[in-house]
């Protein structure tokens, strides 16, 4: 099988003859921009330069994906965020559009036609028609939950959950459609799968609020979204694994917070599992031995793909991260089923 096939595969928990080795999230680091001869922020704001520097994850780092998305801002960019594009050593940052829960969100008819919006899906296709033969192209949106965050600030919006419940449902429902817009573009561009971001980790959303606010949303966008998508939450979500085990969605990727083996268990046997390989431990400050040994660790128990946990740290080394599909290779092994 090509690693596009096996990593497709992986997604659904399907045979393949080894794991799928990926990331869902950021591979950028200030030694790989160097390697491809790529700068931040222009990385984010020219397809060429986006898709040159995703496609290193598959040509450098040995990974079965690419994914080209290294902001959380592009959606929001386009719904009208002031931005800070960043530089070589600062991810971007933007500001909220609306003060209070109570304003209300204008959506621009044509904010697919932003360039935050048409740099991503032009490096999509490029990244089709250069890699896609052999690497899966992964896209990657953002939840409604967190375009609440951009779009009214993340205090307000947390505060309106407790507050005015009825009001943030209403928004909610109109950013669905920003995320099922801009994922029905990248689709259409080339991408295989979607990683679907959504920050409601423990610590800014309890699983009650998950079920009362997110459960149906994600249950939703699995319905409407015609590829396979990978939920993305950062943090311990031991609480809540279980619930997005019952959205239909196809993968979860994990934060180490989480014990890989309880991970597996709460994921049963249909809710494939990604990452979950320590960015600070591991990725920042490991060793390939070390590395190995959580891998093997992660086959023991179950990953369907392993990889890091989440957007790496732009100062980690990025052999550390072609160790991660080094070690999965040398170990010439499939998952345990779990």
């Amino acid at each position: 099988m090509k690693p596009r096939d096996i990593f497709l595969a992986s997604l659904r928990r399907n045979d393949t003859p080894r794991v799928g080795i990926g990331s869902a999230t950021s591979i950028v680091t200030t030694d790989l921009l160097a390697e491809v001869g790529v700068t931040f922020p222009e990385a984010h704001l020219d397809a060429e330069q986006m898709a040159r520097l995703a496609a290193a994850g598959h040509t450098v780092l040995g990974y079965d994906n690419v994914m080209p998305l290294f902001s959380v801002w592009h959606e929001s960019a386009a719904l009208g965020c002031e931005m800070d594009w960043g530089d070589g050593g600062r991810m971007p940052d933007g500001h909220p559009i609306c003060s209070s829960i109570d304003d209300p969100i204008r959506i621009p008819s044509d904010f697919l036609k932003a360039p935050s919006c048409t740099v991503p899906l032009k490096a999509l296709q490029l990244l089709k028609d250069g890699v896609g033969d052999e690497a899966a192209v992964v896209g990657k949106v953002f939840g409604p939950w967190t375009l609440g965050y951009h779009v009214f600030g993340v205090q307000e919006f947390l505060m309106s959950t407790l507050l005015s419940a009825d009001r943030v449902k209403q928004a909610m429902r109109q950013l669905i459609e920003v995320t099922v817009a801009f994922a029905e573009a990248q689709i259409e561009h080339g991408a295989d799968a979607l990683t679907l971001a959504d920050h409601c980790t423990r610590d800014l959303c309890s699983p009650d609020a998950y079920r009362e606010f997110l459960a149906e949303i994600h249950q939703e966008l699995h319905e409407r979204i015609r590829c396979p998508l990978i939920l993305h939450i950062c943090g311990d979500t031991s609480d809540r694994i279980e619930y997005i085990r019952e959205t239909g969605l196809e993968c979860f990727h994990f934060d180490s917070k989480v014990p890989t083996a309880v991970a597996r268990k709460l994921a049963g046997e249909k809710l494939a599992l990604m990452g979950g390989t320590s960015n600070l431990d591991l990725v920042l400050n490991g060793t390939p031995e070390a590395i190995e040994a959580d891998i093997a660790s992660k086959l023991r128990v179950g990953v369907d793909i392993v990889g890091p946990e989440c957007a790496v740290p732009l100062d980690a080394p990025y052999e550390n991260l072609k160790h991660i599909a080094v070690a999965a290779r040398k170990l010439g092994q499939t998952r345990n089923q779990g």
